[in-house]
């Protein structure tokens, strides 16, 4: 699929006619404590060898046990560049940064910062945030994080491109005194939102570079990409899918939250199905004991094989 992107990340995911695969951090698992960072950063050197295309940092700002998981625990901005520091070519996403929570100029710099540590890699997922402690943490009140999200979103536009911005919101004022610095490798970073991030459909297609959902029902998926294509044309549409690998490679479909458990042929069936409903790129979570071994038996039998 062209793209006409000149950033890095979003090529290395988009540019192409065929389904792209994504790895979700932490990819050791460890998503109720502090993950091990080189085993996390071993297992993304492997994940970029046996051809995955992109690495996805969560925004988890506080660790709430009744929502069940603390993400991969560090911070995306730290984290990506680290792991930006230990990768080649593989593309750096986040899904994704809670904007409501953060202050854009700190959200902007801090991306541009990794995005041209990374050469350009940094892909943006973006979101208005599910876990309801956290607004009045920060200070925010909930009924506003629509509002919030789309002057966000503008603002970091605005930040990126323009020398010296003029722009004000809730956040602050800029009046053209001061820059924010650095600047992105091209002229903005990628953003997609994601869910619905209390926005229409419509202003998603016209704001957003694409779209990242979660894991669908294969009927439904069905409606809300064909109702994407009416109204956002080629932009890609990306999705989450929790995958855990049968040791038995002709297993059968069993449900979890967010995904299946199932053998690899089942898989090599379903992503196909994806790839021919419209699905552009999907990050997987790859449930295994072994978790190197998970990635390679993933790899071999599902992205090889595409």
């Amino acid at each position: 699929m062209p793209t006409g992107h000149e950033n890095e990340g979003y090529r290395r995911l988009f540019e192409t006619d065929g389904l792209t695969f994504g790895a979700g951090f932490p990819l050791t698992g460890a998503n109720r404590s502090t993950p091990e960072p080189e085993a996390e950063i071993r297992l993304a050197k492997r994940a970029e060898a046996v051809g995955f295309d992109g690495l996805w940092a969560r925004d988890v700002p506080t660790y709430w046990p009744k929502f069940g998981d603390a993400g991969q625990t560090f911070d995306p901005w730290p984290w990506l560049s680290h792991v930006a520091a230990h990768t080649d070519e593989i593309a750096l996403g986040t899904s994704s940064i809670v904007l409501p929570l953060r202050h854009p100029i700190h959200v902007a710099k801090s991306a541009a910062t990794v995005d041209r540590l990374s050469d350009g890699r940094l892909v943006l997922g973006v979101a208005s945030g599910d876990r309801d402690p956290e607004y009045p943490a920060f200070g925010v009140d909930r009924d506003e994080r629509g509002a919030l999200f789309r002057d966000h979103v503008e603002t970091l536009r605005t930040l990126w491109r323009d020398e010296f911005p003029e722009r004000e919101g809730w956040w602050g004022r800029l009046d053209g005194a001061l820059d924010v610095v650095p600047k992105p490798t091209a002229e903005t970073i990628p953003l997609l939102p994601t869910g619905n991030a209390r926005q229409s459909r419509e202003w998603i297609a016209e704001h957003g570079d694409g779209w990242l959902f979660y894991h669908l029902p294969e009927r439904t998926l069905t409606d809300y990409i064909d109702d994407w294509r009416e109204a956002a044309g080629e932009k890609p549409f990306a999705m989450a899918v929790r995958a855990e690998l049968a040791d038995d490679p002709t297993a059968g479909p069993e449900q979890l939250h967010l995904g299946y458990r199932a053998g690899t042929e089942w898989f090599q069936d379903y992503f196909g199905r994806l790839a021919e409903l419209g699905v552009d790129h999907v990050i997987v979570s790859i449930e295994n004991d072994d978790p190197e071994r998970g990635i390679e038996r993933f790899a071999a039998a599902i992205i090889d094989a595409d």
